[in-house]
């Protein structure tokens, strides 16, 4: 397994746009089942789902296009700085849409893809369980979002 450096390195060095690819990896780096990669739309202002993993065919409409401010995407987006909860399931702090309950995910957490402080997008990951994710892991995820970014800008 890739460390989350090498992966932001990785990213760094890529020569094309591998949403997917970083997704999955990022979840692998983190044992997480679930994830969304969204990309700020400069013009609209919304975020666009680019990539995801885990999430029920039935909510990606709801996933597609995300205002800046609404469910835990937009809220990292909109404070950037990474948002998490130790359990979505249970969770009443306003962080998390409803919708969000049917991916039976727990802990979570999101990442706001920030360069140079301009937004670029997030980057989401969730366990099957309840968990906190930690300051370092925390770090790490937030340099795998800043690498990323880097790509689009």
């Amino acid at each position: 397994m890739e460390t989350t450096t090498d992966l932001s390195q990785k990213i760094i060095k890529a020569n094309e746009l591998a949403w997917q690819t970083w997704l999955e990896e990022t979840l692998s780096a983190f044992d997480c089942v679930t994830g969304t990669l969204h990309v700020l739309n400069q013009d609209t202002g919304l975020l666009e789902l680019q990539a995801q993993v885990g999430i029920p065919d039935f909510l990606l409409p709801k996933m597609s296009t995300i205002p800046v401010g609404k469910g835990m995407a937009g809220i990292a987006a909109e404070r950037m700085e990474a948002v998490q909860v130790c359990n979505l399931q249970t969770d009443d702090s306003g962080v998390v849409r409803p919708g969000a309950k049917d991916t039976k995910v727990e802990g979570a957490i999101t990442a706001p893809m920030i360069v140079e402080g301009k937004l670029y997008g997030t980057l989401g990951i969730a366990k099957k369980d309840p968990y906190e994710f930690n300051d370092k892991e925390t770090k790490a995820l937030m340099r795998i979002a800043s690498a990323i970014a880097q790509k689009i800008k």
